[in-house]
């Protein structure tokens, strides 16, 4: 393993402590889930390739959802995607009429992340190349700047809201040319959906629609469009807690929100948008509860049931729109752990704070406190793994066998960590890295 740097290294503790997923260093303790991102994979090279996807990642709370969302994000920023990420909330929603389907438009757009930015605001740096890349292109042809980017963007104005967006787009190539800050400052507000009066967007830019409740999902797809004129090979949009919109209690506001995923499932499975590709991320119960969730909407039932032949079988079926996590064995999780602790020890195995043995008495800690679900939602074991790690590190005569209340015995085969208030043998002592 590799030295890890300390930024990288503080900030993989510190959120996996807090219990959220680091916004980097993901490859450092990334563990199993092979099947599924290779199925991600396939999808992230259809969007490459002009194509559209459209996936559903369901897990528990603390399964891993968020963190393969984020993982799945930084494999396609290498394939020089552009991704854009939100999480859903009461204020934000597919789909509304007061102002949440634009709030989580802005979101989106603050987060959008390339290769060179992947902590997000790269909006700016995309315009910025698209604009490079066709001023150079018309300098080649003998044209205009002006003539150069309305050829470039001409297909877009057939789309909805196209025609001011190519406006807003021209305008921000205006204020770079002429270092007019507030021009640009004023096109990346309509772009980000941050104007809220028309009158206020005709008088900065000329134009005479601004981004809205209506036209959220129709501005994703132009914006997939424009990321691969801008020399992108697409678009990636991620939600995440999409158990929200269970929440919602009115029954009309909430089947809209359900047309809305209706509606972007049928465009990326029928192939009707470019370059575009969408994964959400939910709770199991956010997709089969058949009052509250995805299943109370026949269409989309039909469109997202489990395929029938997987049932009681213990077979698995990667293609569908459908990717249940598959918890982690027993084994990833020991290799999870001895992940955790190279990466607090800065990737200097002569600072690691435990030894072999004192993972696998960990494990067993977890499985006698907890039992199973510790390791099938592993967000509570980790940060309690991470908190030991911290007692150890800050108290020097601090002991692991104490903290975890573990002694060592000999067995038949072997010496073994077992508890010391119940000595029965099971397969944890049997764990090897």
């Amino acid at each position: 393993m590799t030295v890890i740097r300390p930024k990288d290294r503080d900030t993989i503790i510190q959120s996996l402590r807090s219990g959220v997923v680091p916004n980097r260093g993901l490859q450092h303790i990334q563990v199993g889930r092979t099947q599924e991102i290779k199925e991600l994979l396939k999808d992230i090279d259809r969007i490459a390739d002009g194509g559209s996807t459209f996936r559903l990642i369901t897990g528990e709370y603390g399964a891993g959802k968020t963190f393969f969302l984020s993982l799945v994000r930084s494999l396609a920023l290498e394939k020089k995607l552009v991704t854009v990420h939100a999480d859903l909330n009461p204020d934000r929603r597919l789909q509304s009429s007061n102002g949440q389907a634009r709030s989580l438009y802005a979101e989106l757009m603050r987060n959008l992340s390339t290769r060179m930015k992947p902590e997000g605001g790269a909006l700016a740096g995309v315009l910025e190349k698209f604009i490079t890349s066709t001023i150079a292109e018309a300098k080649e042809a003998g044209i205009r700047d002006a003539e150069a980017i309305i050829l470039k963007l001409e297909h877009l104005t057939e789309m909805t809201n196209g025609y001011d967006f190519a406006t807003v787009i021209d305008a921000y190539r205006r204020g770079f040319e002429y270092s007019n800050e507030q021009l640009k400052a004023d096109a990346l507000r309509w772009l980000r959906g941050e104007f809220t009066s028309k009158i206020d967007a005709k008088n900065a830019l000329g134009v005479r629609s601004i981004i809205n409740d209506a036209s959220f999902y129709d501005q994703l797809k132009l914006m997939g469009r424009f990321v691969r004129l801008a020399g992108y090979s697409g678009l990636l949009v991620c939600f995440d807690e999409l158990v929200n919109l269970c929440r919602i209690t009115n029954p009309h506001s909430r089947n809209a929100n359900y047309e809305q995923i209706l509606r972007i499932l049928n465009d990326s499975l029928q192939g009707t948008t470019e370059g575009l590709g969408f994964v959400l991320g939910g709770t199991p119960k956010f997709l089969t509860d058949t009052r509250l969730g995805l299943y109370s909407y026949d269409a989309l039932r039909s469109r997202l049931a489990v395929n029938r032949f997987t049932q009681n079988n213990n077979f698995v079926d990667f293609s569908g729109a459908v990717i249940p996590l598959s918890s982690f064995t027993q084994n990833e999780f020991l290799v999870l752990l001895h992940n955790l602790l190279h990466v607090y020890a800065g990737g200097d195995e002569s600072n690691y704070l435990l030894p072999e043995e004192g993972l696998q008495a960990f494990m067993r800690h977890c499985y006698k406190q907890v039992g199973d679900a510790s390791f099938r939602t592993p967000r509570n074991t980790i940060k309690e793994f991470i908190d030991l790690l911290a007692v150890l590190e800050q108290n020097k005569q601090a002991n692991w066998e104490t903290l975890l209340g573990y002694v060592k015995v000999k067995a038949d085969h072997g010496e073994s960590m077992v508890d010391s208030a119940d000595s029965e043998d099971d397969e944890l002592v049997s764990f090897k890295l």
